[in-house]
């Protein structure tokens, strides 16, 4: 993971928690995981933030721990979400996060704050996560033309696709799909992956 982004999020934990709790709810995102996630089923939430979907999953019968590159989102999530466990965990590695152990793994955009070299080898982590049968609910925000930092100097990827959807292996994509994120209305690329 980018080490100047996990920073950007630690040092600026509190305004970040307060500007997603601010957005509109993400109505489209909780959709597609009652659509694709297997109810009462172990759920793990990679790049968890401030824990607000995992919240959400807990509150709607899938039991979720949070995990977060992010000390700074990882107390703030502690503190706005007592009841649930977060812990640190840094892609690619996610070094402490149990492989073939979750039904269900949401990693909502993430993925672009790693390096596009380090993208294709986090992509098999979030695979490995799951148990047979198991799904993926994976999204990115969409950067055209070159990488590049935000003001607050989080990294940007852009990258092909087909980056992610080839480091899939032993998975069947039932959605991948270029759309627009209804709370941060953000362009998004979203891909529900099933484990074999």
């Amino acid at each position: 993971m980018d080490s100047m982004t996990i920073e950007t999020y630690t040092s600026g934990a509190a305004g970040y928690a307060a500007e997603w709790a601010n957005q509109p709810a993400p109505d489209d995102l909780y959709a597609r995981l009652i659509e694709y996630f297997r109810p009462q089923g172990r759920t793990v939430d990679i790049g968890c933030g401030s824990g607000r979907d995992v919240a959400w999953l807990n509150a709607h019968g899938y039991p979720t721990t949070g995990y977060d590159a992010s000390e700074g989102l990882i107390a703030r999530a502690a503190v706005e979400h007592p009841q649930y466990a977060f812990s640190l965990a840094t892609l690619p590695e996610l070094k402490g996060v149990p492989a073939a152990s979750f039904d269900n793994v949401l990693c909502e955009t993430v993925i672009m704050h790693l390096p596009v070299a380090q993208i294709g080898a986090a992509c098999r982590r979030l695979v490995e996560l799951l148990k047979p049968g198991g799904a993926l609910y994976l999204s990115w925000r969409v950067t055209h033309g070159d990488s590049a930092r935000d003001a607050a100097g989080r990294l940007y990827s852009a990258f092909d696709p087909a980056l992610v959807t080839g480091a899939l292996e032993g998975t069947s994509i039932v959605l991948d799909e270029a759309t627009v994120n209804r709370s941060s209305g953000k362009r998004v690329q979203r891909i529900v992956a099933i484990r074999a």
